[in-house]
Formats: C-alpha cells, sequence, structure tokens
C-alpha cells in the first residue's frame, strides 16, 4: 500500500488517550488529592461550564464541517479532501481541542487538579502518537496544500 492509501491510524488512539488521561485523573484523585484553594467556588464552576460549552461547541462544529465536506470524521479512515474551514481555520486539530478543554473543564467543576494535569499530558501524547501520524498522512495525500495549511494554521491554539 502506498502512502497515498494509507490510513493516518489503525486504531482510534485519541479517544483511548484522552478516556486514559481523565480515568487515571479520577484515582489519582481519589487516592492522592491535591488540596484545592476554593476561594471562588462559583467562579470556577461558572468558568468549568464555559469551558465545557465550548468544548462540546468546538467538537460539534469541527464534525459538522467533516461532514458538509465528506471526509473522514474517524482518525482511522482516509481523508478524502483537505478541511481548512470552519473550526479548522483556527486550529488543525478542533476536536482535541475540544477534548482538552472538556477536561479542564470538568477539572474546574470537580475541583480536581489532576485532570490539569491529566489534559497536558494527554495533548503531548496525542501530538506525539497521533498528531503527527495524521499530518504525515495528509501530508502525503495533498502535499504542498497541506504544507501551506500548516504554515498559516496552528496546530493546537
Amino acid at each position: 500500500m502506498n502512502a497515498y492509501r494509507a490510513k493516518p491510524l489503525n486504531f482510534p488512539w485519541p479517544a483511548v488517550v484522552y478516556g486514559a488521561a481523565a480515568l487515571t485523573a479520577l484515582i489519582f484523585n481519589r487516592f492522592f488529592p491535591l488540596a484545592v484553594a476554593n476561594g471562588n467556588g462559583l467562579l470556577a464552576w461558572l468558568t468549568g461550564c464555559a469551558l465545557i460549552f465550548a468544548a462540546i461547541s468546538i467538537d460539534l462544529w469541527a464534525v459538522k464541517t467533516l461532514l458538509d465536506r465528506h471526509t473522514a470524521i474517524l482518525p482511522t479512515r482516509c481523508a478524502t479532501c483537505l478541511v481548512t474551514c470552519g473550526p479548522f481555520r483556527f486550529t488543525r486539530n478542533p476536536i482535541y481541542l475540544g477534548y482538552t478543554l472538556l477536561m479542564i473543564g470538568i477539572g474546574l467543576i470537580t475541583a480536581n487538579p489532576w485532570l490539569f494535569i491529566a489534559a497536558i499530558a494527554a495533548v503531548g501524547l496525542t501530538t506525539v502518537f497521533v498528531v503527527r501520524n495524521e499530518e504525515r498522512h495528509l501530508l502525503s495525500r495533498f502535499g504542498f496544500e497541506f504544507e501551506r495549511y500548516c504554515r498559516r494554521t496552528a496546530r493546537w491554539i
């Protein structure tokens, strides 16, 4: 199979990475709780709700944009076109950004600082094991057009 037909991933790693990170944060919070100053509980809760709303909105917008362009949503499928509109104008990975904002929002609502640490770890692992493979796939499929897109659009934010 040539690079043009190669899938970016053989397994849906993003869901596993973010799910494992969240589960690890919950377990760590149970057995190794970190002290959190709760001076602005309402502010943290409202900010967490806003982040969760933003995360869900970004994810839904990204999925709708991919569906409208008739290209793959799942990271185990080949891309049929390079999507550079919708949330993809601002970030090359809006769905993963949404997952990250969701974890941070839940961390604020539950006052679980381990979720912040887990979100940072998930971003790092996703970049190394998922995003780079997806970028190689898109580069092999779309060449210079993808390179130009990378130069003008940030990987995350």
